[in-house]
């Protein structure tokens, strides 16, 4: 297998079907690939093989968007299940999902049902102990910690009695687990909060952050629309989000840094380049 750790000043890629063969054959030079743990929960298949020989040549970070970790009805027994399996397969350098709900029950003794999205949940203490709660479950099982992602969110409950940046911080320090920062939605949400100056709003959120907590970065691009701002990962990134980019690693350091790209795939020289220009800012920034 390649080496669990990844060069500290080389970014990574996610990992995309229409890019399996060149990167597997020529090996670009990239600090490690990410790939959504759902897309692999087969037993055996095309996909997984793909996924073996990937780790067999550079390290691979694991991002789930099922767990749903802030649901009150906990989390699916089937889902930690193969997430376990697919964990001790790869060993991946990372496991990551995002603070947020997707499942409910229905009506009387209906089943549980999973909305297929990642919602937000309220920044109360009772949120708190619950996803707290689920996110110690699924690192006992999987005995390791998890990384939380905050989300791009297009609504927010009038009940929170902490902000976003306290609840995650809150979040790390009782669970064990790290903070996988988006910076991409930071921005997305700065933006939808009409705020007279997002960036600096969004610089903001990441000095009230301890230092020591973020174990990986997001960098992606967004859509303006006509009154909304919409976190589609299918773009290159933008120029506001390479600047609270640049202002996350003078407050964190080196941190292991992925270009994600999930709607209109480039072609792979156009993904490479992106990373490039994330390594060019480590390098920079983090000597």
């Amino acid at each position: 297998m390649a080496t669990s750790a990844a060069p500290p000043h080389l970014a990574g890629i996610g990992l995309r079907h229409s890019h399996y063969a060149r990167v597997i054959e020529e090996q670009p030079a990239v600090g490690f690939v990410e790939v959504h743990s759902e897309n692999f929960y087969a037993d055996g298949g095309a996909a997984l093989a793909v996924l073996d020989a990937a780790r067999e040549r550079y390290p691979v970070s694991l991002h789930g968007v099922g767990l749903a970790l802030g649901s009150a009805v906990g989390v699916d027994a089937w889902h930690l299940d193969r997430l376990e399996r697919l964990v001790q397969r790869i060993d991946p350098v990372r496991v990551s999902d995002h603070a947020c709900f997707a499942r409910a029950p229905t009506h009387g003794a209906g089943p549980v049902l999973h909305a297929s999205d990642l919602l937000p949940i309220a920044y109360t203490e009772a949120s708190l102990t619950l996803l707290a709660d689920n996110v110690s479950r699924v690192q006992e099982r999987l005995r390791r910690p998890l990384l939380i992602e905050n989300l791009s969110a297009y609504l927010s409950f009038h009940d929170c009695t902490l902000t976003e940046a306290e609840f995650l911080s809150a979040l790390c320090r009782r669970s064990g687990c790290g903070l996988l920062l988006d910076v991409n939605n930071l921005m997305v949400n700065a933006l939808n909060e009409r705020v007279p100056d997002p960036l600096a709003h969004a610089r903001a959120f990441i000095d009230r952050l301890p230092r020591d907590i973020v174990g990986e970065i997001h960098l992606a691009g967004y859509c303006e629309m006509s009154d909304i701002v919409i976190d589609d990962h299918g773009s290159a990134v933008r120029p506001d989000v390479w600047a609270l980019y640049e202002h996350a690693l003078q407050r964190f350091g080196a941190v292991p840094t992925l270009i994600e790209w999930d709607t209109d795939v480039p072609p792979l020289e156009v993904l490479l380049a992106e990373a490039r220009l994330a390594t060019d800012r480590l390098a920079r920034l983090c000597p």
